[in-house]
């Protein structure tokens, strides 16, 4: 199964929708809103005078939030059309950015250039067959002394969903839409695979990086689950016989040495 091809294909027809979207705000994006979220800020910090690799850019908004913060970026994302959205995001702003338009583990098998910071957020790992190969890819790009910054919904709620937590070695192949309110019906075959906790830090700590956190939150900045409830200054939450569900998880992790 060409897999790449099916999933270029579903995020290809995705960014036209996701452009014109209110969930992702073009107008209020070009007219100074920062895309990022309290997490991702938090944990990341300073990027200012830092250059900063970005692995499933998208269409560019939260790389060129991080460019506008002061960070020397670049995107790395496997839509043609997303990459030629975030040039042409980029160009209207004036913001000095690349865009490179890869999958990740190609782009890790030619990428010649190390960061202070790499980044990566919110379903991102579910179209990744393959950690270990990502996370070499995360290691093989920071410089030493760098940080992986990693923020993703926490896979219970996939779970929860009926999904596998483990995995199980055959992806999930769907016909669905998109998350965004104008989504209209559009459909696309995607191929997403399962990941663990467990899994994603064991990958990491396999390709030589320290874990130096790994942190679970109650609040999702998304409504993107069914029956989620909004916490004014907090986000969205699930209960389940009265306690929170974790909605992220978020991981922190340096490179101490050169790899061979």
């Amino acid at each position: 199964m060409d897999y790449l091809s099916i999933n270029k294909s579903a995020w290809d027809k995705r960014t036209q929708v996701h452009v014109a979207s209110e969930f992702y705000d073009v107008a209020g994006f070009k007219a100074g809103q920062c895309s990022l979220n309290p997490v991702e800020l938090a944990q990341v910090g300073t990027v200012k005078g830092k250059s900063l690799l970005h692995l499933q850019c998208h269409f560019g908004q939260d790389t060129l939030s991080w460019a506008r913060l002061g960070a020397d970026v670049t995107g790395v994302d496997l839509s043609e059309s997303a990459i030629v959205q975030a040039n042409t995001l980029k160009d209207a702003l004036e913001i000095d950015a690349e865009f490179i338009e890869s999958d990740v583990v190609q782009f890790g098998q030619s990428n010649t250039r190390q960061f202070d910071i790499v980044f990566t957020s919110y379903g991102v790992l579910c179209w990744l067959p393959d950690l270990t190969a990502w996370a070499k890819t995360v290691a093989g790009a920071l410089k030493v002394g760098g940080v992986f910054h990693l923020v993703e919904f926490h896979p219970i709620n996939d779970l929860l969903a009926g999904y596998a937590y483990f995995p199980h070695g055959a992806p999930d192949i769907e016909e669905e839409g998109t998350y965004t309110e104008n989504c209209d019906g559009t459909k696309a075959t995607t191929v997403t695979w399962t990941h663990s906790v467990s899994d994603v830090v064991n990958a990491l700590i396999g390709a030589g990086l320290n874990i130096e956190s790994l942190t679970e939150h109650p609040y999702s900045p998304y409504d993107c689950f069914e029956g989620l409830e909004f916490v004014s200054e907090q986000g969205y939450q699930k209960l389940i016989q009265g306690q929170q569900v974790p909605m992220l998880y978020s991981i922190k992790a340096s490179k101490s040495r050169a790899l061979v």
